[in-house]
């Protein structure tokens, strides 16, 4: 299925560490509402017809993987959000530790913000 551009489809675009992560994420924001569809890892498709107005969590496998290859994922998955018209963006990290000795929480928020070219955001540690 080829991607389309879309607007208004998705609210909420959230890239999560890892599945438990994600899962959360997801349990949250349809406990707040939003109809949500949870993918583990980047999708390849369009989004189905039917969604609109929600969110979308999608759970890669960050925390432990060199940054080389969290930056590819990463974008991969911005590239992908922005195809689909997402409107505002939600890094879920692990709320207990940052798992490797170097960290990939900063890095991460770094190269998500560079990516959408945003100066200022909130992190929030649970």
């Amino acid at each position: 299925m080829a991607m389309t551009a879309h607007r208004n489809r998705i609210k909420i675009g959230c890239i999560a560490d890892d599945f438990t992560g994600g899962s959360d994420a997801a349990s949250f924001l349809a406990k707040g509402g939003l109809p949500v569809i949870l993918y583990n890892g980047v999708p390849e498709g369009d989004i189905p017809p039917s969604f609109r107005d929600g969110a979308v969590v999608i759970a890669l496998k960050s925390r432990t993987a060199p940054m080389d290859q969290v930056r590819a994922e990463f974008d991969r998955c911005l590239t992908w959000f922005e195809k689909m018209g997402t409107e505002q963006y939600y890094f879920k990290y692990c709320s207990t530790f940052d798992s490797t000795p170097e960290g990939n929480i900063g890095p991460c928020t770094d190269f998500i913000m560079d990516r959408l070219g945003v100066r200022r955001t909130i992190l929030c540690p649970g």
